[in-house]
């Protein structure tokens, strides 16, 4: 049920989800298809790029939280990596097939999503009150799944007319939007703010203050926390498992660019799909009914079970189908809960904390888990094998969960 009073709020927040992820999965496909074109080997070397490029922009990130106002922050933070997307526009329109060119964009891309993504959620649980997370934010997230299934098919349709270059720039366009959309959800207040009552966490023009490298430093002090960051860990190690695993077979199935860029808008077609359903008519209701820890612990249950049918049945077709039900499940199921769990926290962890695991810890896993996909191929595993220690990883995964399920209930969580 939507109150009248957050009807508004909630449209806004939908749209700047929307748009958010329009514009980043228009250029997924692209930044896909040129991994799999440098060859599933670079992976490694490019996932550990990302990670540094994380630690260098995480105490920047920190201190403009610290002393901007996020009224401001936000929409300067987004026009930023709209002019960042015009400027690959130009070069890829330049040398269309720069290796050095496609590499870049890999990176950039990576830390994009990361960081424009963790950005709306901090704002989301800033905004939300903790109950109407739970009613709302499945809906919000189907903002994002919208969105998601319009970038890549805009991507398929296009590609073969605009290019790489002018699919970046239709994507700077759209991210570009999420200004205006940022601007007016700003204006809008919580009912006990327009009766005079403070809001919690304090105002939109104030900064959040503290240490710069605060997010860290808490993060390392909370088990609550760092149990949080422990579970995008763990989901990241599988991921790029399944992730480079793709990209190989990606690779040798298509020579070109474009093919490949149409194969992966098709594949996240299905899965925003997939997850469209569940955040509009699954996760809600799930959430309210059962809590938070029952519905993480089932969405790592099925990402133990996702890769215990991988091992016995090693197939590319069994394959996509698990690339599709764990990303499907994350954004549907497990990502909301997730962001639910910062509605009891303050603030600056909404923001600082959120970011560090959601970025650096995000990446660094990502990192950790190419070299030991590496060292796992070097010493003979096949994808039978591979899975197998997946499925280990996903059975660390559930325990993993429902502890941190347990630690939002003694929050006041449900």
């Amino acid at each position: 049920m939507v109150a009248p009073g957050e009807r508004r709020r909630l449209a806004l927040s939908f749209a700047y989800f929307a748009l958010l992820l329009a514009s980043y999965y228009l250029i997924r496909p692209v930044r896909d298809a040129l991994a799999a074109g440098l060859g599933a080997g670079s992976v490694k070397y490019l996932a550990t790029a990302v990670f540094f490029v994380m630690l260098a922009i995480v105490p920047v990130f920190g201190a403009l939280v610290a002393r901007v106002r996020r009224s401001r922050l936000l929409p300067w933070t987004y026009a930023f990596f709209a002019l960042n997307l015009i400027g690959f526009a130009i070069a890829f329109r330049l040398d269309p097939d720069g290796a050095w060119a496609g590499r870049a964009f890999y990176v950039w891309t990576t830390v994009f999503n990361l960081f424009v993504v963790s950005v709306f959620w901090s704002f989301m649980a800033e905004i939300w009150h903790e109950e109407e997370g739970r009613r709302l934010f499945g809906v919000i997230a189907a903002g994002g799944s919208l969105g998601g299934i319009a970038g890549p098919t805009l991507a398929r349709l296009a590609v073969g007319t605009l290019g790489t270059s002018g699919l970046t720039l239709l994507a700077a366009g759209l991210l570009g939007a999420t200004v205006v959309v940022i601007l007016a959800l700003a204006r809008e207040r919580r009912p006990e703010v327009d009766a005079g009552a403070p809001a919690a966490g304090g105002s939109l023009d104030e900064p959040v203050g503290g240490a710069i490298l605060a997010g860290l430093s808490r993060l390392l002090r909370s088990p609550f926390l760092a149990g949080i960051a422990a579970l995008v860990a763990l989901g990241s190690l599988l991921g790029m498992f399944v992730y480079i695993e793709l990209a190989r077979e990606a690779g040798s199935a298509f020579a070109s660019a474009a093919e490949r860029t149409a194969f992966f808008s098709t594949r996240d077609q299905w899965i925003n799909g997939a997850s469209l359903v569940l955040q509009f008519l699954v996760v809600g209701s799930l959430s309210r009914r059962f809590g938070v820890r029952p519905v993480l612990a089932g969405s790592a249950s099925l990402a133990l079970a996702a890769f215990m049918t991988l091992a016995l049945a090693p197939t590319l077709g069994v394959l996509l189908g698990v690339n599709v039900l764990l990303r499907s499940v994350e954004f549907g199921l497990a990502k909301p809960n997730r962001d639910m769990l910062y509605t009891v926290v303050d603030p600056e962890t909404k923001y600082k904390v959120k970011n560090v695991v959601d970025t650096v810890v995000y990446r660094g896993s990502d990192m950790v888990s190419s070299w030991v996909h590496a060292a796992l191929a070097g010493a003979g595993l096949t994808l039978t094998g591979v899975a197998t220690v997946g499925a280990g990883i996903g059975a660390l995964l559930v325990a993993t969960a429902w502890a941190v399920g347990t630690g939002y209930r003694r929050r006041g969580g449900l």
